[in-house]
């Protein structure tokens, strides 16, 4: 066994052990810090597109999701960040689905094995996701939003329009208020 080969395998079993990410080789810890735009941009979101399989819902459109407010989470099931925000994100869709808000779990593979609609399948009854969950394996939805970040959340108001973004983990609360700021309720 070579040396760097050794060195890799070291760092493997330390990712898989204590759950940190080798930069450079995981994506989602390009930024220290999370990147954070609150009613910057005020771009009209793109829709999905190249949406390879939907899950727990019917095909959904931006268009016909107008007068609501949308959380669109960039995810990927082999990620420990995004597993770590999953608790959240599950949270608020069952504290506000029921006042207007619709959550879009993008999951956009990182590693082939990812790829598979069986192990997402398997990824959703696992973390209890019950809110849609459409599968971007050419990355067209990524794009189409410039993501760089696994994981990263899009909420869109009820115009159509991008008022927040944000990658990586934490600014739960931000996030909530900031829903609940557009759905008029109180958190």
């Amino acid at each position: 066994m070579t040396l760097k080969l050794l060195a890799m395998s070291a760092a493997l079993i330390g990712i898989t052990v204590t759950g940190a990410v080798i930069p450079g080789i995981c994506d989602e810890t390009a930024r220290a810090t999370p990147i954070v735009t609150a009613a910057a941009s005020q771009q009209t979101a793109p829709d999905f597109t190249g949406i390879t399989n939907w899950f727990n819902s019917k095909p959904l459109s931006l268009s016909d999701l107008r007068g609501k407010v949308v959380l669109v989470d960039f995810w990927t099931y082999g990620c420990v960040n995004c597993v770590n925000t999953l608790p959240h994100v599950t949270d608020l869709y069952a504290k506000y689905k029921d006042r207007g808000l619709v959550v879009v779990g993008v999951h956009t593979p990182e590693f082939p094995f990812e790829r598979s609609a069986s192990n997402v399948q398997a990824a959703l009854k696992r973390h209890g996701i019950t809110y849609p969950v459409a599968q971007d394996n050419d990355s067209r939805t990524w794009n189409a939003y410039s993501n760089q970040y696994w994981p990263a959340q899009y909420i869109i108001d009820q115009t159509g329009k991008i008022v927040f973004q944000h990658a990586g983990e934490g600014r739960y609360d931000e996030i909530d208020r900031t829903v609940a700021k557009l759905l008029n309720a109180s958190s």
